[in-house]
């Protein structure tokens, strides 16, 4: 889980760098899934996993793949012209965000205490949108959308992780993502609709497109293997160090620092997230002390 907080942040600097020399959005998304999907397919064949799907395998991976090019687009929208901290921080939301999607879908119980984290948590987040509202305008907005399009990504895989292998529920969402935006990006060309119109690229842009699906692939396959030896209570945590990484590399390559206010938003927004998942433990210590049974007198 640290190998992932280390190394996604390098995804998020790398569409920053390309969406900066005049890489469209569209562009860059499409490139994620183009070289997420050729780094998976020898992965995918040396664990002899099935390249076939059902019907319902591919509705459920068409969906998915449907919210994480959302969520995509909005996160390049805004770090495009924003600090990756600040986009990073608001898009931290989306654990407070799930977990409300999850009771109104799946009845999952949450108690009020939760529910105030979650508030606290979103109150964090106006603190980091309001000083980036002023400067960059509503751009500012994007990251929020990329939180509940993400939100929605994970309620879709929680409901087919029972039943794929992550690894290949990684190489088809690849495809699938790669089979939607292809058709929006030959439309779209030359039609000067900037965000989806696609540019030739030029030195080190291909680079920055190539490093946006590797350090995808690299850091989601790190996530996966972390979630296969601990659960994801135990990972959850570890995830805001990802923040650190993203506030050291937008210094170093951009010059970006979060200021004052920006730094008190990600104090509450983390110190939210954490008591919810204290919250989430108890309650899960709970269920498993009410479901072992009670010894018998011999």
């Amino acid at each position: 889980m640290l190998v992932f907080c280390m190394i996604a942040p390098l995804l998020d600097v790398s569409a920053k760098l390309a969406a900066e020399d005049g890489i469209p959005v569209g562009q860059i998304t499409t490139a994620r899934f183009l070289v997420q999907m050729l780094l998976m397919l020898p992965v995918v064949l040396v664990m002899g996993l099935s390249l076939r799907l059902s019907a319902r395998a591919l509705a459920y991976t068409m969906l998915r793949a449907v919210f994480l090019i959302l969520s995509t687009f909005s996160f390049v929208s805004g770090i495009a012209v924003m600090p990756v901290a600040d986009a990073l921080a608001i898009a931290f939301v989306e654990p407070f965000i799930l977990l409300v999607l999850g009771s109104l879908i799946f009845g999952d119980h949450v108690g009020p205490r939760r529910i105030a984290a979650c508030a606290v948590g979103f109150g964090g987040a106006l603190l980091v949108i309001q000083p980036s509202l002023a400067v960059f305008g509503l751009v500012a907005l994007w990251p929020l959308g990329t939180a509940f399009f993400f939100a929605f990504y994970m309620l879709v895989t929680r409901a087919i992780s029972a039943w794929m292998h992550p690894v290949a529920m990684q190489f088809h969402t690849s495809w699938t993502g790669l089979l939607l935006c292809l058709p929006v990006m030959v439309l779209a060309n030359g039609s000067g609709i900037g965000p989806l119109d696609p540019v030739w690229p030029e030195g080190l842009n291909w680079l920055w497109l190539f490093g946006i699906g590797f350090w995808a692939a690299v850091s989601h396959m790190a996530m996966t293997y972390a979630l296969k030896f601990a659960p994801s209570a135990t990972l959850a945590p570890l995830h805001y160090s990802e923040i650190v990484v993203a506030v050291a590399l937008g210094y170093l390559i951009f010059g970006d620092f979060p200021n004052l206010m920006t730094w008190a938003g990600i104090a509450v927004i983390v110190a939210s997230g954490l008591y919810m998942i204290h919250r989430e433990r108890l309650a899960a210590r709970h269920l498993s002390a009410r479901a072992t049974p009670l010894p018998t007198r011999p």
